[in-house]
């Protein structure tokens, strides 16, 4: 066992959670689920492992919220702290090379740094927007999420970071109405987060030269900063054809092109859509933003 405790916020997750928890379970001295109250067999699953670890919280529309308040209620006893979700997993390699190195890390390194491979449609999608690497394992009391709507990271506070050569997975084995669902739920905090770029409705989305993420995650928020000045509706387009032809995704065949279409067009797309209902009922009145954003979607800015 290592010197690691694993962080899984979990909702109904009965069709991933047996694959996470066995990926995890010889490496994990403790395993802290945090659960949004599932209704399925989710839980009755995690109670059949010897190191998981049950809390329950109320799910506030906030992933970041979520996970730090399962930093702060975890009896976390281990030196780091890996978070994780019910759709992802370690693979082997990885799991082999942080076996080999994590306890030989330098005292200053209080991140490492994996990088993500998306399975979709049981196919990985091997261009257009890979690797993306994330901030994933840190040392306890050195990182937090950083609170945002959207595209949270953790933040370490001190310390500094280290990239690991292997990567970990995110494959989600629910079906296709089940994808686009889920991003139309993510398209108005998408929106939301866009709209605070724009006009600097809490301050979250601010660009912070300080803020102790991954380099790419740096690279890709100034990105998005560019991305909001873009005309709305053009800028999905553009994206698209960014990601399709530019970064390669044309080559992943037909199960690229529907990836691609679903995640990088039809869901910016959306997400411009819902940017022009609100201003639309608001204008860019931000008082006015605010009300209707927690009227409409019950999301508190």
């Amino acid at each position: 066992m290592l010197d690691l405790s694993v962080i899984i916020l979990i909702y109904n997750e009965e069709l991933h959670i047996r694959r996470c928890l066995d990926n995890v379970k010889n490496i994990a001295k403790s395993i802290y689920i945090i659960d949004s109250y599932s209704t399925d067999k989710t839980l009755e699953i995690a109670k059949g492992y010897e190191q998981v670890v049950i809390l329950q919280h109320k799910w506030e529309n906030n992933y970041a919220k979520q996970f730090n308040w399962g930093l702060e209620n975890a009896s976390i006893i281990t030196k780091w702290v890996l978070r994780l979700d019910a759709d992802e997993y370690l693979l082997p390699e990885l799991i082999f090379e942080v076996e080999e190195k994590l306890s030989g890390l330098d005292e200053r390194i209080a991140g490492v740094i994996f990088k993500r491979r998306h399975i979709f449609m049981g196919q990985w999608m091997k261009r257009g927007i890979y690797p993306v690497k994330l901030l994933r394992l840190f040392q306890y009391g050195k990182g937090m999420c950083e609170q945002r709507l959207m595209d949270e990271h953790i933040q370490l506070l001190e310390g500094g970071t280290i990239e690991f050569d292997n990567d970990f997975v995110d494959y989600n084995l629910n079906n296709l109405s089940w994808f686009c669902h889920k991003h139309v739920d993510y398209a108005i905090r998408e929106a939301v987060d866009l709209l605070d770029i724009q006009l600097n409705l809490t301050g979250a989305a601010e660009l912070d030269k300080n803020r102790n993420i991954s380099q790419q995650a740096v690279h890709k928020r100034n990105m998005k900063h560019k991305y909001v000045k873009q005309p709305l509706f053009l800028r999905s387009f553009f994206y698209f054809c960014y990601r399709y032809i530019f970064k390669g995704a044309c080559l992943d065949g037909k199960i690229g092109f529907i990836w691609t279409f679903l995640q990088g067009w039809w869901y910016r797309t959306l997400v411009d859509a819902k940017i022009f209902e609100i201003k639309k009922n608001c204008g860019n009145d931000k008082d006015k933003i605010r009300f209707y954003i927690k009227r409409v979607y019950n999301i508190d800015i």
